[in-house]
């Protein structure tokens, strides 16, 4: 009777270990491989770093527990701690790393954007404001900085003949002439549950068929003042489009 109460507990305790185990790998595999980007914050990676190297710790210092117990046959050694019923709660855990390994995450795409809300224009208000400096070289402002530059001063004629080159993917806005596309990044400011979108409408030459959705482009042109759905609008006239790579790190902050 010892015997048989015991391999129940001995195979409960030897699946937390491999839980434990399992989601240590899981984030050291998502840091190797640059996954860690497309989930969480950078200011929180060192964090889920550090997380994983103290769960795989813990899976080995918890299997030379159970080899130690097992050599001395005391089931009191096994100490297996559960939050659902025994083996319940370790095997839910130790499935959702594995699907995790096997199923690897992706950036967010512009079906996903649509979803979240996307502006044509930068009128979100979660953007924080940073101070307006006119002097800055405008090429090298990103999509989030003219958003932020604009949360400032929404004034789009103070910007009209201005330089831009600005990265992101693209998104076809329905309610727009089919000369629009919307050039867009998402924003992290925790993890990915909590990204959301923003963008700059731009005005092509021709259709913008010749861009897929999720495409990503690098694009060069001038700022221009247009007025879309009866609401005056920065705009970016494009001169020039490259396709360019998926970056490592697609998110913006």
């Amino acid at each position: 009777m010892a015997r048989s109460a015991r391999s129940p507990r001995l195979l409960g305790a030897w699946i937390d270990v491999l839980a434990i185990a399992a989601w240590g790998i899981l984030f050291l595999n998502y840091w190797h491989t640059d996954k860690l980007y497309l989930l969480i914050h950078p200011n929180y990676m060192a964090l889920t770093v550090a997380a994983g190297f103290a769960l795989l710790g813990l899976a080995i210092w918890r299997s030379l527990v159970l080899l130690r117990s097992q050599r001395s046959r005391n089931p009191n050694d096994l100490g297996h701690l559960t939050l659902l019923p025994t083996g319940w709660s370790s095997s839910l855990l130790l499935i959702t790393a594995i699907v995790g390994l096997l199923v690897a995450p992706r950036p967010f795409t512009s079906q996903t954007a649509i979803h979240r809300g996307v502006k044509e224009g930068p009128t979100l208000t979660r953007v924080k404001p940073q101070a307006f400096r006119g002097s800055e070289k405008t090429e090298d402002k990103s999509i989030i900085d003219w958003v932020r530059t604009l949360t400032v001063y929404p004034e789009p004629d103070a910007y009209t003949g201005q330089k831009a080159r600005v990265q992101g993917f693209v998104i076809h806005p329905t309610n727009l002439p089919d000369q629009y596309i919307l050039i867009s990044r998402f924003i992290l400011t925790c993890c990915a549950a909590d990204a959301y979108p923003v963008s700059l409408p731009v005005k092509l030459t021709g259709s913008r068929a010749a861009y897929k959705p999720d495409t990503w482009l690098e694009i060069e042109g001038q700022m221009i003042t247009e007025t879309l759905e009866d609401k005056r609008q920065l705009v970016l006239q494009a001169t020039a489009l490259k396709p360019i790579e998926e970056p490592k790190n697609p998110y913006d902050y």
